[in-house]
């Protein structure tokens, strides 16, 4: 297995170089809200992909999970967490966030961020798995896209922020066994080395490695991959969530409908009609998402239809009008009024569950490498992740990265210097010429809805190692120069790393269903996680 430790070649001597104290590889809602935490006397280069706005937190509909209501409780949000968790939460972890989360949604307000008000207070929903309304949300169903308008106005405004779009993070820069920067691919100033103190990485999950998925074109994996290579575990990557309801029009491009449908009483309808969810679970469609998403997925199977169908024509048309309107917008392209029409449904690939490991402040196993969000296994979600949990987890655990990157600043000396480093990728023997990558990466992502989606088994799993491998050995051997060879080569290494972790994990558990093995077993696994393999076990 072709598996290099850096995927370009670069020689530090003849280098452009760029100086930073922190710096943050992600501009979504936990790498800013890490660069906010680092004091202003402090230099801060966040670096992201694409254009700002470009993060699945911009994309973000639903809202931010907090305990808001005199009704509700910490104990309730901690018990709601655990229950979709699936065994595999840490408690500590869990507790933490829900106790923040509350000062977090506050300090977006102080921030700029107009949440939906009621009565002059915070508008709160309810969305699967939670047992109280909980979830603020902004513009009805565009929280994302307001929290991040609110949080970019911050980071601009801050004098020591320097904000970089356009800036593929091609690599982890690591010596003497610590993260020391990272090797980038700037629109304007090509390669260039950028060296910091501490990195905090928040570069979001790996949705596009399915063909159906409710993610962005840039969640590729790229921080995944890239701290695989520079050393950092990674663990619980069976785990990839599924969003049960995913707009499913033949040959329009996928739309998430919003947890918070559900949450507001919608049903789900197989395609004659029949409310099916009652079958599966007594809490209906507000069961959690893993459970929801067989239940179709079974659903599907059964009456041999493509999709499913959500129903709000029996909830009042002007509530959902409003509570909808992007949405709404949406299906309106399509000739759909989803007051009155059913809504065409099916589960696409939605959020990462595992990740770069951290601990309960960010830190990594790497020396000098923070992470936070989605990129991170972090002991929040288990194996399955409670609805709007993921934006309070980005701010709870950015906020600690920016901390504790700090922290590390205060015991390092002021100066700055390059490291000597080299790496020069091998050439390939006989390369056959150029590579169709449209074509690599589609076969892909088609091959992982086929083999690693919703049910899987051993034969289908087995099927996917032997085509991943294969693909691998020729694909990661070669140096690409362009983002999208860069991107396949991160996508073939996280399907990699997740193929394996599902093989190994012999149980159903979370989002993680073998039907060779149907039932959660906690006898042989208990709370154990799976650590992914190192670098050398992989070559």
């Amino acid at each position: 297995m072709a598996f290099h430790r850096y995927l370009t070649s670069f020689d530090a001597r003849k280098s452009v170089h760029r100086f930073a104290d922190v710096l943050v590889v992600g501009a979504g809602i936990a790498g800013l809200r890490a660069a906010l935490e680092v004091p202003s006397d402090r230099t801060v280069l966040v670096v992201t992909k694409d254009r700002l706005t470009e993060s699945n937190s911009h994309y973000a509909q639903g809202g931010i999970a907090g305990v808001m209501s005199p009704e509700d409780r910490f104990e309730n949000h901690v018990d709601d967490t655990l229950v979709a968790g699936d065994g595999l939460c840490d408690r500590a972890v869990v507790e933490h966030v829900v106790r923040e989360a509350p000062a977090e949604i506050e300090k977006l307000v102080a921030w700029g961020t107009k949440f939906d008000e009621e009565n002059g207070s915070l508008a709160l929903t309810r969305e699967g798995g939670h047992s109280h309304r909980r979830i603020v949300h902004a513009l009805g169903d565009a929280t994302g896209h307001e929290v991040m308008r609110a949080i970019i106005a911050k980071a601009q405004a801050a004098e020591n922020i320097t904000l970089w779009d356009d800036t593929f993070t091609v690599d982890l820069l690591t010596d003497s066994g610590a993260c020391v920067g990272a090797a980038v691919a700037h629109e304007g100033m090509g390669r260039v080395l950028v060296w910091a103190k501490q990195t905090v990485l928040a570069s979001g999950g790996c949705g596009m490695v399915y063909r159906e998925t409710t993610n962005p074109p840039v969640a590729t994996g790229d921080g995944m991959a890239a701290a695989f290579r520079a050393g950092a575990q990674l663990r619980d990557m069976e785990f990839m969530q599924f969003h049960p309801t995913v707009l499913y029009v033949a040959g329009s491009a996928r739309y998430l409908v919003s947890e918070a449908v559900r949450g507001e009483g919608a049903y789900l309808r197989d395609v004659h009609g029949r409310r099916f969810m009652p079958d599966f679970d007594p809490r209906g469609e507000l069961a959690p998402r893993d459970v929801v998403s067989r239940a179709i997925f079974r659903t599907m199977e059964k009456t041999q239809h493509p999709n499913v169908y959500l129903d709000l024509s029996h909830l009042d048309p002007a509530l959902v009008k409003t509570r909808f309107p992007g949405i709404g917008k949406v299906c309106r392209g399509f000739g759909l009024d989803i007051a009155t029409d059913r809504i065409p449904v099916r589960p696409g690939a939605h959020y990462m569950v595992g990740g770069v490991a951290v601990d309960a402040h960010g830190r990594t196993t790497l020396p000098g490498l923070w992470a936070a969000g989605e990129v991170t296994a972090s002991g929040l979600h288990g194996a399955n992740r409670l609805a709007s949990n993921s934006l309070i987890e980005g701010l709870v655990f950015g906020a600690a990265c920016g901390r504790g990157a700090a922290k590390a600043l205060e015991g390092m000396p002021d100066r700055l210097t390059a490291p000597p480093l080299r790496n020069a990728v091998p050439p390939m023997d006989n390369p056959n010429g150029p590579l169709d990558v449209t074509d690599l990466t589609n076969s892909l992502r088609a091959l992982m809805v086929r083999k690693m989606g919703i049910v899987r088994d051993r034969g289908r799993l087995d099927e996917a190692t032997r085509d991943v491998s294969f693909w691998c050995k020729y694909v990661l051997a070669r140096e690409f120069d362009d983002r999208a060879g860069w991107e396949l080569q991160n996508l073939l290494t996280v399907a990699r790393l997740m193929i394996d972790a599902a093989v190994r994990r012999e149980e159903s558990r979370g989002t993680h269903f073998r039907s060779d093995f149907p039932n959660r077993d906690d006898s042989a696994w208990g709370q154990r996680h799976l650590a992914s393999p190192p670098l050398e076990a992989m070559r």
